[in-house]
């Protein structure tokens, strides 16, 4: 949920309450049930809340604890304001960093086929492979991510100032077994 929070998510105030909502692509409903899964494990019982808008779905739920939950909430985007773990957030995501990693790249990040050119023995190949790539505007959170990676020891290297990729054969095929597909 973290990961979600961090990559989609926001928290607005209400009256009574506060509302977490995940801005989730349609084309990934697994996405979205993934989300509505986890907002149920860390609050049973509540109502999720499944609102339209062009080429989303914001995934939400009301709760007066949402803040304390993610201490990170606060006026303005995230990446104009320090995004740090509680400590004991901290701890959660060390114990469990696949499901951190899941919904960062599963909000921020996509999967695709990259390809090169190369000239060997005087001919052009082109080489094709998968990578990941995590873009967010946030340099706490790209450094978060990065913090996860090193967690499961899974290489990657910025791509350029907003951009984290994992690009390795063996590190793509981890990540892939960490996260699963974006489906």
């Amino acid at each position: 949920m973290l990961g979600y929070y961090l990559g989609d998510g926001h928290i607005a105030r209400a009256a009574r309450y506060y509302a977490l909502r995940v801005a989730c692509d349609t084309t990934y409903p697994g996405i979205i049930n993934d989300v509505t899964d986890c907002i149920t494990k860390v609050r049973p019982g509540a109502r999720v809340f499944l609102v339209r808008r062009p080429g989303c779905i914001n995934v939400q739920a009301h709760w007066q604890h949402w803040a304390c939950l993610f201490p990170q909430h606060g006026r303005g985007p995230k990446h104009e304001r320090p995004i740090v773990l509680a400590s004991w957030q901290q701890a959660i995501v060390e114990d469990h960093p696949g499901p951190f990693l899941r919904g960062l790249f599963h909000s921020d990040g996509c999967r695709a086929n990259n390809w090169t050119r190369r000239t060997v023995a005087g001919e052009p190949k082109i080489y094709r492979y998968p990578r990941w790539q995590f873009v967010n505007a946030s340099q706490d959170i790209r450094e978060l991510c990065c913090w996860a990676l090193d967690l499961v020891e899974i290489p990657w290297r910025p791509s350029n100032t907003r951009t984290i990729s994992v690009s390795r054969r063996e590190a793509v095929a981890r990540l892939d077994e960490l996260i699963g597909p974006k489906t």
